[in-house]
């Protein structure tokens, strides 16, 4: 949450000054009222000069009136609270709504079965028309022990990479901390470029949610010389338990 927006614990704290205030104001107001008062019984009650039926008016009156503002200031913390918990809905509705908006977009990406496809395909095409093909991984590293939500880094990764990529280039997500972009005719210089390019427009992610992305570049025929090398170094990347669940399918020749 950015700091224009104020969180749980700004509320409380302008709750808690607020209440502290409506309870110095009126404690306050309790004792000049209190004291005026008694000044003013015993020449309204015990011994009136003139109108005793004035002077009574103008006490009642004075009670009255320290009441109201007694109660003003009640009300007024009254409005305070609810201003809070109007706040608090807002802001957990907006950050439902980005999260939601989050797991839509990560929900749309192609996955880990359809990178596999891909890269067999563009990889049986490179081979075949004697092209080059660069592969390029992000990893996504928690920094100074933050813990941010995975989500929303993976969506602000995704945006900020289909800035950068032509149309013929492929973003796949995966896993929540992996993401692989696959560059066909794509050589292992223009494919550094594209990776430089890519942490130019990743800038702002990291700032936002404090974590480090790692880069990588590989490219046939500079880098692996066969499918089975270039699969390796796409399922060391991985978690263990996912490689095994997903069945990851060794790659043609």
């Amino acid at each position: 949450m950015s700091a224009a927006i104020l969180n749980r614990e700004q509320l409380d704290k302008l709750e808690r000054r607020e209440l502290q205030l409506t309870i110095l104001s009126v404690v306050f107001v309790l004792v000049l009222a209190g004291g005026l008062a008694a000044f003013m019984y015993p020449l309204v009650f015990v011994h009136p000069d003139g109108n005793r039926w004035t002077l009574r008016v103008a006490f009642f009156g004075f009670c009255a009136l320290v009441a109201l503002f007694i109660g003003y200031f009640l009300d007024r913390q009254r409005t305070v609270r609810k201003l809070k918990q109007h706040l608090l809905a807002e802001v957990e509705r907006n950050v439902a709504l980005k999260h939601q908006a989050n797991m839509d977009l990560l929900g749309s990406m192609p996955d880990a079965n359809q990178f596999w496809d891909r890269l067999t395909m563009e990889f049986r095409r490179s081979k075949t028309m004697q092209k080059t093909l660069s592969l390029v991984l992000l990893k996504v590293n928690k920094g100074n022990g933050k813990s941010p939500d995975m989500s929303a880094v993976g969506s602000a990764c995704a945006k900020a990479m289909a800035r950068r990529l032509r149309p013929t280039d492929s973003i796949f997500r995966l896993s929540p901390d992996l993401f692989g972009v696959v560059l066909p005719e794509t050589d292992s210089m223009n494919g550094k470029r594209v990776a430089v390019r890519l942490q130019e427009e990743l800038q702002n992610a990291r700032t936002a949610f404090g974590v480090i992305f790692e880069l990588n570049v590989y490219n046939y025929p500079e880098d692996v010389v066969s499918a089975h090398e270039m699969e390796d170094l796409v399922k060391s990347l991985l978690p263990e338990q996912q490689t095994w669940d997903a069945g990851v399918p060794a790659l043609a020749e």
